[in-house]
């Protein structure tokens, strides 16, 4: 699949500012109406010959420059503007940061044809490329993890360190869940409600926030119900969930020779998957800190951290320890 990243005269031209809209209020598939933390930028592509655009955020130093940027790659369930807390952190320590959506994620467009990790990570790498860095430090998380691997995989020389937090991806899927339809998928996504998806965020990723913490993504995914374009958006998003289950990573990650670190919540048993797995197979699916560590044994340059009393959130339930750990890590290197 051939990739052209075009830059559109408008791929540098800053989202204005939009106040938060009232949460029951419809919202576009864009999240227009939705306010990110720091000015949005936007990355002309094409992808299966239609014209795409790639939100992110490019956010400066604070404090004196170390001359160094951190690429941050979210997760699948989330906005990049949930990655705030992290960005400050980086932010004030020197690094300039850089925090793409994803295409069909956030404030990106969103595809309805098949995805690939391997096309995403040339959309990123367009990406660095647009903004002239040749080399940077990146930090992961869920989704994010999987795709990061692919990036340092096919495009080793940009990546000088990776922190993945609470990475999925460390086991095959395949190997216990069998093949969801798109069809399938699309009517139980479809259905979900406001309580079910609450539920699922908070018992998936036994998460050790209080309910009100994740309330913004349960109101932003009921808004964005309302959207004509709502269909695009749903197949957009099972789309996602085959490449995680369709294209695993995780027997290349031994093969990584950069610095990585694992961060991982010690309650974090989240499996994509699961659900559709035989009965007799789930028990053994998630075990997500007992497989980063042996990750991280079989690795030429690789650490496992685990946080006690957290789930899938790390660096929100655990924020400063979190920051801690990815900066002596990042500056070390």
């Amino acid at each position: 699949m051939r990739i052209a990243a075009l830059l559109f005269a408008t791929c540098l031209a800053v989202a204005p500012a939009v106040a938060r809209a009232d949460e029951a209020t419809p919202i576009g598939i864009g999240l227009e109406g939705f306010a990110y933390p720091y000015p949005v930028y936007f990355l002309g592509l094409t992808r299966d010959g239609e014209r795409q655009r790639l939100a992110y955020m490019d956010v400066p130093a604070a404090g004196t420059p170390n001359g160094r940027t951190a690429l941050l790659l979210h997760g699948r369930n989330f906005p990049s503007s949930y990655w705030q807390p992290v960005i400050q952190a980086l932010t004030k320590a020197g690094y300039r940061v850089v925090v793409p959506d994803q295409l069909g994620f956030g404030k990106s467009s969103k595809p309805v044809r098949p995805f690939s990790f391997d096309v995403m990570a040339a959309e990123t790498v367009a990406l660095l490329d647009a903004l002239g860095l040749p080399r940077v430090d990146v930090v992961a998380h869920s989704m994010g993890g999987m795709l990061a691997v692919r990036i340092a995989r096919n495009a080793p020389a940009r990546v000088n360190s990776l922190v993945l937090e609470a990475p999925i991806g460390l086991e095959d899927y395949r190997f216990s869940v069998p093949p969801v339809s798109d069809e399938t998928l699309l009517r139980l996504e479809g259905d979900a409600t406001a309580d079910s998806y609450r539920n699922q965020l908070m018992t998936n990723y036994a998460l050790s926030l209080p309910a009100s913490a994740i309330e913004p993504f349960v109101s932003l995914r009921e808004r964005v119900k309302g959207s004509g374009e709502y269909p695009r958006w749903l197949q957009s998003f099972i789309n996602s969930y085959q490449i995680i289950w369709g294209q695993p990573v995780v027997h290349e990650i031994p093969l990584l020779p950069i610095p990585t670190l694992f961060v991982m919540g010690e309650n974090d048993h989240n499996a994509p998957g699961k659900p559709f797995a035989p009965q007799e197979l789930r028990a053994g699916m998630g075990q997500n800190a007992a497989h980063a560590r042996a990750l991280a044994a079989r690795m030429p340059n690789g650490r496992a951290e685990v946080i006690p009393g957290v789930g899938h959130l790390v660096h929100m339930e655990a924020t400063d320890r979190f920051n801690a750990t990815m900066l002596e890590f990042l500056n070390g290197h």
